[in-house]
């Protein structure tokens, strides 16, 4: 690339960015109450996303074969019992992803 393709580049991710960043607050201001179905999409959008992410990690695992899929289970496992410990979303993924590089490259 060019420098000022570069240049280009770079300024259209920051104006996306921060785009996304400002656009709720400018759209939903304090004065106004937030709009019924924005809190529905805000209780019901997390969950569903973390699941849809959970089927599109396991999609590929075949327990048939190789490791059985013991490293993504025991994974699983380590997410779920941290999360429940914990309840920080941050050290739930954090650690259940740590968890399975390191079963992968060193156990399995």
């Amino acid at each position: 690339m060019t420098l000022t393709q570069q240049i280009i580049t770079i300024s259209l991710c920051v104006i996306g960015t921060v785009t996304t960043r400002f656009l709720p607050f400018i759209i939903f201001s304090s004065r106004k109450p937030t709009p019924k179905y924005i809190q529905y999409l805000g209780k019901a959008l997390p969950p569903a996303i973390f699941g849809m992410l959970v089927v599109y990690c396991l999609k590929n695992v075949d327990i048939l074969s190789g490791s059985h899929g013991l490293p993504e289970l025991i994974a699983i496992l380590l997410v779920a019992g941290l999360h429940l410990w914990k309840r920080q979303m941050l050290l739930s993924i954090a650690g259940g992803t740590v968890c399975y590089m390191l079963l992968v490259q060193f156990v399995f």
